[in-house]
């Protein structure tokens, strides 16, 4: 049996489970990206917030993503060579570790 949930009850479970994990600017990001993944691939998801936390990073900005994996990526096109970028504001971003 699954249950749909929606954006809201999907915030609520990580600030419940995982607060400091994402900024709640990044929830939203995040759970647009992931509703829209479900609906390409055609396939449904089940919620698991231990497991997302532990595939996804949020990031202030560019230069913390670089000192976290020794890179000198100067613009979110060049973070996108090495992994998903879900872009949440100028700045900020989240990527699917590697």
């Amino acid at each position: 049996m699954k249950q749909t949930i929606t954006k809201s009850q999907f915030i609520d479970q990580f600030k419940s489970l995982r607060p400091d994990n994402f900024s709640y600017a990044g929830l939203n990001a995040l759970f647009d990206y992931l509703e829209q993944y479900e609906e390409d691939c055609e396939e449904e998801w089940e919620l698991d917030i231990i497991a997302i936390c532990c595939e996804y990073t949020e990031w202030n900005d560019i230069e913390e993503f670089n000192r976290a994996y020794d890179l000198h990526c100067e613009y979110l096109q060049d973070v996108e060579e090495h992994t998903v970028v879900i872009e949440i504001d100028s700045e900020a971003f989240i990527t699917i570790d590697f």
